[in-house]
């Protein structure tokens, strides 16, 4: 895994040191000895991680954790402080500053190898989500960007801890059980199960069970569908720096040494909430600018885009099953008068409401779109051209019966629409054919008086 390394230390040695070990495992690295000039190299050419070191003359490594953290341009950058600073209230303030990680110099070479490689496997994961979001903005689909940590004061966590040391359990239930909601497992496969009923944002993991093998569990969480994106924080053993490089290259998070420092622990299980919180909402924005790029705004049915690409589907689907399928093309007349007399507000209502009325006339399975203006479409899978002539006057019927209530029209607005109605022929047929064939009996529909359904056989 190559990736580009940023490291800064005032100290002259200390940077050529990690510039050796860093080089020699294959990753690109830029140095500084400053934090003035660390923050300068990120803005220019933001490295995938930054080792930083705390004690330096001007700016020290914390003020600069916290500049790059509070921006929301670097705030996904991985921080590790790699420093001589040893005790746990230095640990906790690095961590409140927004670090990822804090290794006390020296540094164990192959621990910091792992912890790097882990960190930066994470943020090209976000990267690719950052991508996507930054690209459903230019498209003007997503609104503003998600930052990390915007709403710290409401993160709150579902998390499962599986510990079989009745002290050290009880230390981290009390501990963010306060703000948390909190279960505690000693028997490993009793957590799995937990694992496959419930939701959880976090994972604690004794990786020195007595009857279990923690790594083991490690890797079946990441092996399974549900909890494999919900961060691990493993308790690990002093000095036990073979156990956390596996640990960390099977995809554990983060780390918290024994004995149990209760700041430490609470400083670092809210850096995890906070990353999934981050990387949830990402996700959650691309599955939102999916929706939206297929999906038409007004009415919430799909748009003509996703109508060309999956006919085609459907179609080959019904060749190759020999089952039916059936195509309707709907048009509200006289469509444009409605704009002009009452404008495009109430024209937009009476679409939506149009759009409503299909949903509620057709079946799940049936794909109802948006073609174009006041023109719609359901592709009918299973449905022979009978069936579906019956389903396209009953929905004629059902727009012409009931009037729309709309904004500036007292009593409600009549409404008819004509349809055309054609089926699937077998394997010569094809999308275009389909469509053509419906416009060609919607034609029909308008030219015999409108309020009509029409069908088309082959």
């Amino acid at each position: 895994m190559s990736a580009r390394v940023l490291v800064v230390d005032d100290v002259p040695a200390n940077v050529k040191l990690l510039e050796a070990q860093l080089t020699a495992e294959y990753f690109e690295v830029a140095t500084a000895y400053r934090g003035e000039q660390a923050l300068e190299i990120v803005k220019n050419e933001p490295p995938d991680i930054v080792l930083l070191d705390v004690m330096m003359p001007g700016m020290d490594g914390f003020e600069v954790c916290r500049r790059l953290k509070g921006s929301p341009d670097t705030a996904h950058i991985p921080i590790v402080m790699v420093t001589a600073l040893d005790q746990p209230a230095d640990r906790v303030h690095g961590l409140e500053a927004g670090a990822d990680d804090f290794l006390t110099k020296p540094v164990d070479e192959l621990a910091l190898m792992a912890r790097v490689r882990s960190l930066v496997r994470l943020k090209m994961m976000t990267d690719e989500l950052r991508m996507r979001q930054i690209t459903g903005q230019s498209l003007g689909i997503l609104d503003d960007p998600v930052v990390v940590g915007a709403d710290d004061d409401q993160l709150k966590g579902h998390i499962l801890v599986v510990e079989d040391r009745a002290p050290s359990a009880r230390t981290i239930e009390e501990t963010l059980g306060q703000r948390h909601e909190v279960k505690v497992e000693s028997d490993v496969e009793s957590a799995l199960v937990q694992m496959r009923g419930a939701d959880f944002d976090l994972f604690i993991v004794s990786l020195a069970l007595e009857k279990a093998d923690g790594l083991r569990l490690c890797s079946q969480i990441r092996s399974s569908e549900r909890a494999r994106n919900v961060p691990i924080l493993a308790l690990i053993q002093d000095n036990d720096t073979r156990k956390l490089a596996r640990a960390l290259e099977m995809g554990v998070n983060d780390y918290l040494v024994r004995p149990i420092d209760r700041n430490e622990l609470t400083a670092r299980v809210r850096t995890q909430l906070r990353r999934k919180r981050y990387a949830d909402r990402l996700k959650q924005n691309l599955q939102l600018s999916l929706e939206m790029a297929i999906t038409d705004q007004l009415t919430g049915l799909y748009n003509r885009r996703y109508l060309v690409s999956h006919l085609k589907t459907l179609l080959d689907n019904a060749v190759s099953t020999g089952k039916p399928m059936s195509f309707l093309i709907l048009d509200i007349d006289f469509f444009k008068r409605v704009n002009d007399t009452y404008g495009h507000d109430v024209g937009d209502e009476v679409l939506a409401e149009f759009a409503r009325r299909i949903a509620l006339n057709t079946r799940g399975i049936d794909l109802a779109c948006r073609y174009g203006g006041e023109e719609f479409v359901v592709a009918m899978p299973d449905t022979d051209l009978s069936f579906a002539y019956q389903i396209a006057e009953r929905l004629r019927k059902d727009v012409e019966a009931r009037p729309f209530w709309v904004s500036n029209a007292s009593g409600g607005l009549q409404v008819t629409v004509s349809i055309g109605v054609t089926a699937c022929e077998g394997a010569s047929d094809t999308a275009e054919k389909l469509l053509k064939r419906a416009d060609d009996a919607l034609y029909r529909a308008k030219r015999d008086g409108r309020n009509r359904v029409v069908a088309a056989a082959a």
